[in-house]
């Protein structure tokens, strides 16, 4: 069974997008996953189309209305449906490499793409939609989140990628930041390769790795050291 992604949106033109090309576009034209990405508007409950309205107990701005959204909802994902129903949001839980793998697992997802100052908190409880941020910035909606969400679980798909093992020593996959990469030519304006991987020796090209890879975390990444246990 491929991977059945549903987004709601106010702005489906912005679908498939960069999803439409590269891995994630032949594997769309392939089969291997489904997109269908739907205009909220088509559930509001008058003949202006209304989504929002004003927030309670005043305020800037305006907030998705609980009744519209949870129509919609209820449409793309009817009662049997198991996929998780996702909020981009920018107060969710950060996007974990760990959380991509358990989503490339399973089913798919209906992703719904906030929009104005947010979502009614009642339809986010009413239907159990489970709010996640891919970084601690603000976007003018979660379309451009959606969409790098699906990036990153429709590479991980069966037969998506072309060399599986590649995916396995990228960045986040053992706790860590990837080590830097180098190809032809051997002298590039006076810096060269590492002698080391031109050695042959691959396993000290492992340890040379895993060196570097742990250096840049503890540079860059300090975070992710004390997230989980280095993989030795």
């Amino acid at each position: 069974m491929s991977f059945a992604a549903s987004v709601l949106t106010l702005y489906p033109e912005m679908f498939p997008g960069a999803l439409g090309v590269s891995l994630a576009g032949r594997a769309l034209e392939a089969g291997t996953w489904s997109l269908d990405a739907i205009q909220i508007r088509d559930f509001a409950i008058d003949k202006h189309r209304t989504v929002d309205d004003t927030p309670a107990g005043g305020g800037a701005g305006m907030v998705m209305r609980a009744d519209v959204l949870a129509r919609a909802v209820d449409h793309a994902s009817p009662p049997g449906d198991s996929r998780p129903r996702l909020l981009m949001s920018p107060r969710g839980k950060p996007l974990t490499q760990t959380r991509v793998r358990e989503l490339a697992a399973g089913p798919g997802a209906l992703i719904l793409c906030g929009r104005f100052e947010g979502v009614d908190q009642r339809v986010i409880d009413a239907r159990g939609l489970e709010e996640v941020s891919i970084g601690d910035f603000i976007l003018s909606g979660g379309e451009p989140a959606a969409l790098v969400l699906l990036d990153a679980v429709v590479r991980l798909l069966p037969g998506v990628m072309g060399n599986a093992v590649s995916g396995e020593e990228e960045s986040f996959e053992n706790g860590l930041l990837e080590h830097p990469h180098y190809t032809r030519p051997q002298e590039f304006e006076g810096r060269e390769i590492p002698e080391v991987l031109i050695s042959g020796n691959h396993k000290k090209i492992a340890a040379w790795r895993r060196e570097q890879s742990e250096r840049l975390t503890k540079e860059r990444r300090p975070d992710l050291l004390g997230a989980q246990p280095l993989v030795k």
